[in-house]
């Protein structure tokens, strides 16, 4: 809440018998009666040394305590020991105040920069952090999968599969009249090598060494439905949560959670041709250390394209959002006369209401995906971070651009990259 009022909240580390840590003056606009504003500050402290001070110093000068905990000293090994952390208020004219009577009880005052952004994964393996889940609703799949054990192999059930089948036959009818053409391509290689067919639903450990050959991507499982923020920081790293649960045979053609035919049949042949595989990409990279407010539009916007986006080829305007290409219903609703079109505009799409119990009442149309990862890049270009991020496809890291430093040797490296095509166009000539 403090980032987002534009405050660049630090922290005073105190050394000696008694530790405090109190933030430095952080704007704030309530005010008290007198009209006198207040802001916040951070303590931390260690018992019983300066209990009774610290009360005091808190008594005085009116401090309202918003939070506080306690934890086993780090520094001390007494047992009695322990550490606090008060969150409180104070009066805006006392802050300073305050903190040089706080520095008559300690040692050594110092300040220390704080995290003005979320936590989010710097680098692959950090993606096992990343599993908040919302819903769970395959009780046999482990929902701490790490991204670094092979994929689990499911023997499906002749029920299971009879459910895929009537799935795949029905959708396959109708995609050379409403899938993209991208679409298109890569569903026929992949049952050229994935096993997509009729006849058997296809393992997600074959799919994964696909995606990672074609563009990079691969698969993780999932047990359910993850946060947004955890989900898209996924994206960032080429990383595509996936379940492996099947819809149940009573509905076929519905499914009220992402499921493996949603999956499988929706989002894995996009992800295999490279222009949209970038695009849904820069989605998650934008994701990294956004506030939850442009979490919440970044998802909106990823509703709109990689689940239910529209473009135009050929003269014409066809699907290649997965929540239309794994839904008979909705992709012969989306390609009819009875919705609304609009033209993709991320500023308006990321603030666009959408209907996730029933058929959208507006779609938004791409000229292309190129033209779709141009605005998305000028979009991303809004979200106010302090700090720029650039993934390392070597390391599968993610490196931080906040210093002069980091940017000069990312400049290097494109210098270089740059030398290998002039080379290129050279020999060619």
């Amino acid at each position: 809440a403090e980032c987002a009022r534009g405050c660049t909240p630090s922290l005073i580390m105190v050394k000696g018998p008694t530790r405090i840590n109190a933030a430095a003056p952080v704007a704030w606009n309530e005010s008290d009666p007198r009209g006198r504003s207040r802001e916040r500050q951070r303590l931390r402290f260690l018992l019983p040394a300066a209990a009774m001070k610290t009360a005091r110093f808190l008594q005085t000068f009116q401090s309202r305590i918003r939070h506080m905990e306690s934890r086993p000293s780090r520094r001390s090994r007494a047992a009695e020991d322990l550490e606090f952390f008060v969150r409180c208020e104070v009066h805006r004219s006392d802050a300073d105040v305050l903190i040089n009577s706080l520095r008559r009880v300690a040692e050594d005052v110092r300040a220390v920069p704080e995290e003005r952004a979320p936590w989010f994964p710097r680098k692959i393996g950090d993606l096992d952090k990343c599993n908040h889940l919302i819903t769970k609703y395959d009780p046999d799949l482990d929902q701490d999968h790490p991204v670094s054990e092979p994929l689990p192999r499911v023997d499906y059930t002749a029920e299971e599969v009879s459910t895929w089948r009537e799935v795949y036959r029905t959708l396959r009818s109708i995609y050379p009249t409403h899938a993209c053409r991208q679409y298109l391509e890569n569903l026929v290689e992949l049952e050229r090598h994935c096993g997509y067919g009729e006849d058997s639903i296809p393992q997600l450990a074959d799919i994964s060494a696909f995606l990672r050959e074609r563009t990079g991507f691969q698969l993780r499982p999932v047990a359910g439905l993850l946060s947004a923020r955890d989900f898209l920081s996924s994206l960032a790293f080429r990383v595509f949560q996936c379940t492996q649960y099947i819809r149940h045979s009573s509905t076929p053609m519905h499914s009220p959670e992402p499921d493996c035919c949603h999956e499988l049949l929706g989002h894995v042949p996009m992800l295999a041709d490279k222009e949209f595989a970038q695009f849904s990409q820069e989605i998650g990279l934008a994701s990294l250390g956004a506030s939850d407010e442009d979490i919440e539009k970044l998802s909106t916007l990823y509703w709109f394209t990689v689940e239910f986006g529209l473009c135009k080829q050929d003269g014409s305007v066809k699907a290649y959002g997965a929540g239309l290409l794994s839904s008979y219903g909705e992709l012969m609703y989306a390609l009819s006369d009875e919705p609304e079109y609009k033209p993709f505009d991320p500023e308006e799409c990321a603030i666009q209401p959408y209907q996730d119990q029933t058929y959208q009442p507006v779609y938004f149309v791409s000229e292309s995906f190129e033209d779709a990862k141009l605005k998305l890049r000028q979009y991303s270009s809004t979200i106010r971070k302090a700090f720029s991020v650039r993934y390392d496809p070597f390391t599968c890291t993610m490196e931080v651009l906040d210093e002069p430093s980091k940017i000069q040797s990312a400049l290097s490296q494109m210098r270089e990259d740059l030398k290998i095509l002039h080379g290129a166009l050279g020999k060619l000539a």
